[in-house]
């Protein structure tokens, strides 16, 4: 199995602060989500996280005209600079301070950003090759507080920045002789928003109390005349001070000097007593809220997601969470994995939900909460049609299925039981008792009726599902069990515990086979208000597809993947580099540590002198009521995708997919001097086209092996089918089953996928667990492709029966009409007779 995988996409993770962007053609939304940003195809109906993060959350973004670059900046004032295009950062700058807003012009040769009392502007990277990207080009004073706001006019000429001292100041990008700023004052409160009117100096302010200032200038934009460059300028006036004999200093323009005696740039300093243009207010209006049509809309939980689970094709994914209030309102979200975006909330918790699964047909979610129900949602009519619960209330904290979907089963935290039912009828059938723990984790083998069940009393109890629900066997762990789970084949069972170990048993006879110390390689965060490290461990378990690897994550910003038969770690993932959250680094921040202790051990809001209380043993979340809630870096549930390339995590940021991205990927196989696109074309030449897809699997190039594909004739298909290889077999049908998904191909990879399948079915048996993903995806893909056309054919089916309906009506009206003249013709011929 390949381990390349790589940060795919975030979903659920939810808008918190900073500037949202649309792109050039209008289409699609830029948003910050944390130290991430998220593309919004408002088009297409599609969602895209950015791989590229900052050290903190984001607090202001700027975006190109032409949308091939981003500048995002987190809360302390560090900024990347990001393509668009390749998904690249390419380069890193520290502003030094918190900056309010950037934006670029819009010819994109400058931008603007604000922080503290002056606005900044710097030459745009791309268009000058230069060492250091940001070049400052000049510095803007004016404003006594805090600006907040940036707006260009559309020929790059002034731009307007709004302050917190209630005034709107504009500054010419250039060298302008009739105006350097201009103070624009009548607001009443914080400036929020400025804006130009298009094609002129005109323009509108709002504040933060809702009042709109409408601003016109006795200037048209073709009315600004250049004024002289700074060093004539200087020339001048100096030549005017020596004939006048004057010694005043210009107030307005300076030199920005470095460190080395090089002139940076230029500062200049407005001051509301002097304008250097007339403009005046001619109206103030007060904003009301207008009747909102939703365009697009999307939601997340608010603070943690608790748990997820794959369908069984692939193609959608189920959470369950809640949104840390006082009124707490549980949300099970449904998400499409091809579009990133969620489509389906089920409300009807009334408390946090804690475990969500699928069932085996892929149309019912069973999700369980702490209010003591069970509930099952179809997903045909988007309903719950099935409420469980227990004979006297009960706190669920697991949830499990078995591979038919009759069973459902939960497991209580307060009382130590599990409770079983029936889907179909929604009874109880019966309560297992012998925990003498809180049951932490549920999960039914996927071959057999028997249910695996982990507690803190350092046991695994497998009960019999068709043995009178007797246990069958007792597994002793060394430490409180947090997690179990099954291998794909059901012959393998593994259980994470308190102490950080995985262990390995075999279910049948009940011996283990095996274990994993993973306690050093979660390498535990230390909260701010902790004195020592936590010793945390894995509290999340998932097999691969294959059942080769196991996939283990919890209270760590790492999850990791380890080999099942050597025992070792394979890769290791760091889900989050936000240092917003809380539990993020190994040690002791010393530029947070005085003589007294942590400086997060004290609480600057309350002046009483207690300092901060330490939460109370076995909080999960923190206080959520303290006046500095940090939420802690932590994975709550993992689970790998059935097609096997892709697997999950439900974190404090969000839904973190990773992905196997094979075009990037170049891996040849058995390759040697003979095996060149030159040789495989040739071959295509002269119509060998078995050789030629065996020359191009060899030197696996993706562009390549399509190219050779679809060269291949209709009627050759099955001839060349039946000459592959076993082992090239594997590797046609994957191909087939990756290119199917984005294809438009749909006849021509279906019938090469029909030939693989009815040729080589009994080889393919023999091997199930190997081609087992690669089946799983053509699925979906095949599923995906059905939905669709489904889709379009209904649609197609209602319009032509609307069509013959109107057209029927219309013939009989016609026929009506034509009745009626008949009998107007008769009765006037009567007449005249």
């Amino acid at each position: 199995m390949k381990f390349a995988y790589k940060f795919s996409n975030l979903l659920g993770a939810f808008y918190r602060h900073g500037n949202l962007c649309f792109s050039k053609d209008g289409n699609s939304v830029i948003s910050p989500v944390g130290n991430r940003i998220s593309v919004f195809d408002l088009k297409n109906n599609r969602s895209e996280t950015l791989p590229a993060s900052t050290t903190k959350n984001i607090s202001c973004l700027g975006i190109s005209p032409d949308g091939s670059l981003a500048i995002l900046i987190d809360e302390d004032g560090a900024a990347i600079l990001v393509s668009l295009v390749t998904r690249a950062v390419l380069h890193h700058h520290h502003f030094h301070s918190p900056v309010h807003s950037v934006s670029f012009s819009p010819d994109g040769r400058k931008f603007v950003i604000t922080k503290e009392n002056v606005a900044l502007m710097y030459h745009a990277p791309g268009r000058n090759r230069e060492f250091n990207a940001f070049a400052l080009d000049k510095s803007y004073y004016g404003p006594f507080d805090e600006t907040t706001c940036i707006d260009w006019t559309d020929d790059s000429k002034c731009f307007a920045v709004g302050s917190k001292d209630m005034t709107t100041w504009i500054f010419g990008a250039e060298r302008w002789a009739n105006l350097i700023y201009y103070s624009l004052g009548g607001h009443k409160d914080i400036i929020v928003g400025c804006f130009f009117e298009n094609d002129s100096l005109d323009m509108y302010t709002v504040s933060q109390e809702g009042t709109l200032c409408v601003w016109e200038s006795d200037t048209a934009l073709e009315g600004l005349r250049k004024g002289p460059k700074y060093s004539e300028r200087k020339k001048m006036e100096e030549k005017k001070k020596r004939e006048e004999g004057e010694s005043n200093e210009d107030d307005d323009v300076e030199d920005i000097v470095g460190e080395d005696g090089e002139t940076r740039g230029d500062v200049i300093k407005g001051s509301a007593d002097t304008p250097k243009q007339v403009e005046g207010i001619k109206n103030v209006r007060y904003s009301q809220r207008s009747n909102e049509s939703y365009v697009f809309k999307q939601q997340g939980h608010f603070n943690n997601m608790n748990s997820l689970a794959y369908s069984p094709d692939g193609q959608y994914l189920v959470t369950g969470g809640d949104d840390g209030k006082v009124s707490l309102l549980p949300l099970g979200f449904l998400w499409n994995t091809n579009s990133g975006l969620c489509f389906v909330t089920f409300t009807e918790h009334s408390s946090g939900v804690t475990n969500v699964a699928f069932t085996s047909s892929g149309f019912v979610v069973v999700s369980a909460s702490l209010d003591g129900t069970v509930r099952a949602f179809d997903l045909h009519r988007y309903r719950n049609f099935r409420t469980m619960t227990s004979p006297r209330p009960a706190q669920f904290s697991s949830l499990a299925v078995d591979s038919s979907g009759e069973l459902v089963c939960a497991g209580s935290q307060d009382s130590f039981e599990i409770f079983l039912w029936s889907m179909q009828t929604g009874r109880l059938l019966e309560v297992l008792s012998g925990h003498e723990g809180p049951v932490s984790n549920l999960c039914f083998s996927p071959v057999q009726s028997v249910l695996a069940s982990v507690s803190w009393d350092k046991t695994v109890r497998l009960w019999d599902m068709l043995d009178s629900w007797q246990t069958k066997e007792t597994l002793r762990l060394t430490s409180d069990g947090l997690a179990v789970t099954y291998r794909p084949d059901g012959q393998e069972l593994a259980v994470a515990s308190l102490d950080g170990e995985i262990t390995f048993w075999t279910p049948q006879t009940g011996g283990q086979t095996g274990s994993i110390a993973g306690r050093h390689d979660l390498q535990m965060g230390r909260k701010e208000t902790e004195k020592i490290t936590a010793k945390q461990s894995f509290t999340s378990l998932c097999y691969s597809a294959d059942g080769e690897s196991i996939l283990a994550g919890g209270q760590s910003k790492f999850v990791c993947i380890y080999n099942i038969k050597e025992h070792v770690l394979m890769k290791k993932f760091e889900i989050s580099c936000n240092l917003s959250l809380d539990a993020m680094e190994e040690f002791l921040d010393r530029r947070k540590m005085t003589e007294f202790g942590s400086l997060s051990l004290v609480d600057e809001g309350t002046g009483d002198g207690d300092g901060v209380e330490l939460s109370l043993p076995g909080v999960k979340r923190g206080d959520m009521s303290s006046r500095r809630f940090i939420p802690e870096i932590r994975v709550s549930s993992l689970c790998f995708s059935p097609t096997g390339r892709s697997w999950a995590a439900a974190s404090t940021e969000g839904l973190l997919i990773y992905s196997l991205d094979a075009s990037l990927v170049f891996d040849p196989y058995d390759l040697d001097m003979d095996v060149t696109p030159a040789s495989i074309r040739k071959q295509m030449k002269t119509k060998e086209w078995a050789s030629a897809i065996l020359l191009s699997f060899r030197l696996n190039e993706m562009p390549l092996i399509r190219e050779v594909l679809e060269a291949v004739p209709y009627d050759q298909i099955t001839v060349v089918c039946s000459s592959l290889p076993d082992v090239y077999v594997d590797k046609l049908l994957n191909f087939v089953a990756s290119t199917l998904e984005k294809s438009n191909h749909l006849q021509f990879y279906l019938s090469w996928a029909q030939c693989l399948l009815t040729l080589h079915g009994q080889k393919l048996k023999n091997r199930s667990g190997a081609v087992l993903p690669t089946v799983q995806q053509l699925l979906k893909s095949i599923q995906r492709h059905s939905d669709d056309l489904s889709k379009l054919c209904d649609w197609n089916i209602y319009n032509i029966r609307y069509a013959a309906a109107l057209s029927k009506q219309r013939g009989m009206k016609r026929t009506a009409a034509e009745s009626l003249s008949d009998e107007d013709e008769e009765e006037e011929e009567s007449g005249v007779r």
